[in-house]
């Protein structure tokens, strides 16, 4: 096992190398540069650019620098995404209105969420709300300076739930093939390793069968509905994979400010990162009443435990669901004082390996060769950003 420095955590060595082979997975270039990529000013969500790679590598972007346009490209593709499954979220389990159209409702799965947190809707609908503004505003604001905007439309195609609720509108994500890594759980309440110092330290997994096989977090159809065990098991998904998701925007958001080079471009990746460590304290605090439970998947006949963190071999500093404000660790270096930190927050590779968190987490299971290699291409334009460069 081996941790990232990055928003992304431990991940078995398959699974890294899967996730290695399919972001570099060969793609017909000349297909690539006609179908793919960045959308062209007054396009978002209508159309992409030709030229996309040589616009990501040779633009002038107005005031913008080269690597201060392509950090905020890539936060705003995150964003992009992040939107796409809060929506689906919002749409089953949150409230459906003018601010965060889209969906019904599904009565079964909203109210064993509800049951959880009464506000629980309330919370589904403002984070996704917010990440709307996100997007919107990163991509205002790339136009707003003569930079090309991002567009993911093109690969809106991943078959949705079919559940009563459920729009059933193509999507970006999938939310019913999920991997999650729940190591951030116990690296937060670790005094003694930061991923930043500790790059090899594996933090244990809170929930150690979600790291293995697949599981949805939302219900497929209304079949999933019917056994109330696994309806429970597919909220308690639900609620690590909201957390999950947060902590990486977190650490994301600070990795990437240290690149910039515009204090503009700065305040608003300081700005916006807050936010999603707001989301991450909410959720992480809710992921600790989960209930404790077994089911099997009646479609995919995988296995999950939801253990008790609060009983043996659980329990302790570590585990207790009771301690959710993070733990001071080393921070810089050894020599210093320990300190109550969002941690990583290291800036090298940051965005690739944000982008690799995701595709380990099966996010994005049924995506095109095209889809990863444009995303892997603005993370190469992220990660290759240098402050004060042009």
């Amino acid at each position: 096992m081996k941790t990232e420095t990055s928003p992304m955590a431990s991940q078995p060595d398959s699974a890294e190398s899967e996730t290695e082979s399919r972001i570099n997975a060969p793609v017909n270039r000349r297909s690539f540069l006609r179908n793919s990529a960045v959308a062209g000013a007054g396009a978002v969500g209508a159309g992409l650019l030709a030229t996309a790679p040589k616009a990501l590598s040779e633009e002038s972007h107005g005031h913008l620098t080269r690597g201060d346009a392509a950090l905020l490209r890539f936060a705003a593709a995150a964003e992009i995404l992040e939107t796409d499954f809060w929506v689906q979220y919002n749409e089953l389990a949150g409230i459906q209105d003018d601010e965060v159209p889209g969906g019904s409702g599904n009565s079964a799965y909203a109210t064993a969420l509800a049951d959880i947190d009464d506000d629980m809707p309330h919370y589904i609908h403002d984070n996704t709300d917010d990440e709307f503004t996100h997007q919107n505003f990163l991509n205002a604001y790339l136009m707003s300076k003569g930079a090309a905007p991002v567009s993911l439309e093109q690969f809106r195609t991943l078959p949705g739930s079919t559940a009563t609720g459920s729009s059933g509108k193509p999507r970006l994500t999938n939310l019913m093939k999920l991997t999650l890594d729940t190591s951030w759980y116990t690296r937060y309440r670790s005094d003694e390793h930061n991923p930043d110092l500790d790059p090899n330290f594996a933090f244990p997994q809170a929930v150690p069968d979600l790291a293995k096989g697949q599981h949805t977090a939302i219900p497929r159809t209304d079949a999933d509905t019917s056994d109330p065990n696994f309806l429970q098991a597919i909220v308690n998904t639900a609620l690590w994979h909201f957390p999950t998701i947060e902590q990486g925007g977190s650490s994301l958001y600070p990795s990437m400010a240290q690149r910039a080079t515009s204090v503009e471009v700065l305040r608003i990746l300081i700005s916006i990162g807050p936010t999603e460590t707001m989301h991450f304290q909410t959720w992480s605090d809710l992921a600790g009443d989960a209930v404790p439970l077994t089911a099997v998947d009646p479609v995919s006949g995988v296995s999950v435990t939801f253990p008790d963190l609060n009983s043996a071999p659980f329990g302790g500093e570590l585990f207790e669901t009771g301690l959710i404000m993070p733990e001071p660790c080393p921070f810089l270096s050894r020599k210093l004082p320990r300190c109550s930190i969002i941690r990583p927050t290291q800036t090298k590779g940051v965005a690739m390996g944000a982008l690799k968190f995701l595709t380990s987490m099966g996010l994005f299971n049924g995506q095109s060769s095209a889809f990863f290699h444009l995303m892997a291409e603005l993370a190469e334009q992220a990660d290759a950003a240098v402050r004060g460069g042009m």
